[in-house]
């Protein structure tokens, strides 16, 4: 008789009901509606069934049915909503834990996913639990360090409790990078898992730049667009990125300053700054347009969780001046695919957008390793990894896996 020999198959998630809850959703436009738009196409692309539950945006009108963008990727059930405080554009959602356990009773999902910490993220967690649901929760946004941009200073630490008690409520909180997890540690986060984001190198890409585009922003030739990508909000720290490029244009004069993206802060940027380019919230192919067709990209923000547009801009090609935190942390080394500076150090910052704008091969050489650094990080491996944090926390689902490892005799 032979040699006996076992050999166990890789074996995937088996396909499930996953239901995300988020205050945010396409086709709103920040970086935690890209990324559950990335994610609902992924996981539908690898068998599953997702189920969006959010709040009607503010666009929707009571009665209408949900995005057919959206249907693509997703069935949705629209909640309540009110507006943000502050952000006006943004909705939270108004939903009970019962309101939640019914709809869940009719159609029960394997898990859920809670995006945001709002009010209907805290009747998600608390419907999942009373039903002995898995739930994991994201930690995509700061709130408690926002609160210090609007004069609510005084409210961080309380925030900072209420974000605690929140994710410990879940069976897994999901952080985008080694440094957030370690700072969600610090919070009394107890338990954590890492889920980074990808990019789509198809998109965004230097193949899009468009000349007729930068004739139109006033560049010519060899000039520089230097370029913003993202709310205009006191939190993105966007008065750094003014004081950036208004040395940069001091030494040279042809510079143009091209801020994509909506915001609080909007209108008295273009009364101060008439001779900015104010280009709104732009998507899609036009928004990887607007990328390609600029040079040197400022992310001046140290409130981002990760910064999504780091990647999109080293996908663009662009060289790309940050701090050393959140994307930028994982992804850039400092004077080889980008530049970034410590937390502390402004005039650091200052002075390495400087430097690229003062050394033409410098900043020629960066934009080709971004674009190379950037083609590593695809959506697919991505889309995996969500997959073993949060489908298998659940029991059937991993009980199931077991049961179907093979053995065979050779």
């Amino acid at each position: 008789m032979g040699n006996v020999v076992t050999k166990t198959r890789l074996v995937y998630p088996r396909k499930q009901h996953i239901t995300i809850v988020s205050e945010t959703f396409p086709p709103e436009i920040n970086g935690v509606a890209n990324t559950l738009r990335y994610l609902c196409l992924g996981l539908v692309q690898h068998g599953h069934k997702v189920t969006i539950v959010r709040p009607r945006q503010r666009h929707e009108r009571k009665g209408l049915t949900p995005s057919s963008d959206n249907a693509l990727f997703a069935n949705e059930h629209i909640v309540a909503s009110l507006p943000l405080p502050g952000y006006a554009d943004l909705r939270v959602g108004i939903a009970s834990s019962s309101q939640l356990q019914r709809l869940w009773h009719a159609n029960r999902p394997d898990a859920v996913y809670v995006a945001t910490q709002g009010p209907l993220g805290i009747a998600a967690v608390s419907a999942a639990r009373k039903m002995g649901l898995p739930v994991g929760s994201g930690f995509h946004t700061n709130f408690h360090q926002y609160s210090r941009y609007y004069g609510f200073g005084a409210l961080e630490k309380l925030l900072c409790a209420y974000g605690r008690w929140f994710h410990n409520r879940t069976d897994i909180t999901l952080v985008p990078t080694t440094k957030m997890q370690h700072a969600t540690s610090v919070m009394g986060i107890a338990t954590t898992g890492l889920w980074s984001r990808g990019v789509d190198c198809q998109r965004f890409t230097p193949d899009k730049r468009d000349e007729s585009l930068r004739a139109n922003w006033g560049l010519e030739g060899n000039d520089r667009a230097v370029l913003y990508v993202g709310r205009l909000a006191a939190e993105k720290n966007i008065r750094a990125a003014v004081a950036c490029y208004e040395r940069i244009r001091k030494l040279y004069p042809r510079t143009k300053f091209v801020l994509v993206g909506n915001g609080p802060m909007r209108k008295q940027l273009s009364e101060r700054h008439p001779d900015y380019i104010f280009c709104g919230a732009q998507s899609g192919n036009e928004l990887a347009r607007h990328y390609a067709s600029g040079d040197l990209f400022l992310f001046p923000s140290k409130t981002d969780t990760f910064g999504n547009v780091v990647l999109e801009a080293m996908a663009s090609g662009l060289a790309v001046v940050a701090y050393n935190d959140a994307a930028a942390h994982e992804h850039i080394r400092h004077e080889e695919n980008g530049i970034t500076a410590p937390l502390d150090q402004d005039e650091l910052f200052i002075s390495g957008a400087l430097r690229l704008a003062n050394q033409p091969s410098l900043l020629k050489r960066i934009r080709i390793q971004a674009r190379i650094e950037a083609l590593k990080l695809n959506w697919e491996s991505r889309i995996k990894q969500f997959e073993k944090l949060v489908l298998n926390q659940n029991p059937k689902a991993q009980l199931h896996a077991r049961n179907k490892q093979s053995i065979s005799i050779l």
